[in-house]
């Protein structure tokens, strides 16, 4: 069995988001995931440098001391649970920090690449987008992930969408592509991933066992105006896979609310 989550994090930006990465890192600790992608991977512009850091992806932005994921791997670390990380920088978010995604994997990664799948880059621009490419065992057996923070349909998903297909289109081992996608289920973005010629499954829908729905609760940033609970975070799978559980968390009903969005963590045989 292997087990994956995602969550789009919000970082450093809620009340009290030391007590959140603690209890992410909690949840992390129970449920012993193989593979976790994270969106909105923050880390302050003025912040210092990491000198010597467990962090090798070439070509990408300095790591700072106080980047989320790296924070969230020393919580782990200090509790005697080891897992490797990497982190691929997109934009600069809400003027103060630099923003991107990252993977962390219980195994180290054999390989590891950011995409740049926007149509702009320029990191002033909130519209620059990479997904972050990387190779690792899982239950003994080698796994292409990927996290990514996408756009809305009409801010172009189509496009970064299908260059993020293309640099795919060769990979043989089986696909876990995890994120924030900005298109809710049964909208021509879901569909367009259902329809892919990745051969793609919604683990949410494909799994035996199932709680939760929604991912975001109406007007967040993004999505203001918006009136509904919608289900925009998703794991999505190769369909030789078989998902057995799948399930939403930090929803604020048996776990507290931890960022803007709910965690999905699926269980795949």
């Amino acid at each position: 069995m292997a087990k994956f989550l995602t969550l789009n994090t919000h970082s450093w930006l809620g009340e009290d988001s030391e007590l959140a990465l603690e209890i992410l890192g909690k949840q992390i600790l129970a449920a012993d995931y193989d593979v976790i992608a994270l969106q909105e991977v923050n880390q302050r512009i003025d912040s210092p440098d990491v000198l010597q850091a467990p962090y090798t992806l070439e070509n990408q932005h300095h790591l700072h001391e106080d980047n989320y994921a790296l924070k969230l791997v020393e919580y782990l670390k200090e509790r005697g649970v080891n897992y490797y990380f990497t982190w691929a920088y997109g934009h600069i978010g809400y003027d103060e920090y630099h923003e991107g995604v990252a993977l962390l994997s219980k195994q180290p990664f054999t390989s590891e690449r950011s995409v740049l799948t926007s149509n702009v880059d320029d990191e002033y621009d909130y519209h620059t987008r990479r997904a972050l490419i990387a190779k690792t065992q899982v239950a003994g057996q080698e796994m292409c992930v990927v996290s990514g923070h996408f756009s809305w349909w009409k801010n172009d998903f189509k496009s970064e969408w299908h260059r993020l297909e293309a640099t795919l289109a060769t990979e043989e081992a089986p696909l876990v592509i995890m994120g924030d996608f900005n298109n809710p289920e049964n909208t021509p973005g879901h569909e367009l991933i259902l329809a892919s010629p990745l051969k793609l499954k919604d683990s949410h829908l494909a799994a035996k066992e199932v709680t939760g729905g929604a991912t975001i609760l109406q007007d967040i940033d993004g999505w203001e105006n918006n009136d509904k609970a919608l289900r925009i975070d998703y794991i999505f799978i190769s369909q030789q896979l078989e998902v057995t559980q799948s399930h939403v968390l930090f929803d604020g009903k048996e776990q507290p609310l931890i960022s803007d969005h709910f965690g999905v963590e699926c269980v795949i045989k």
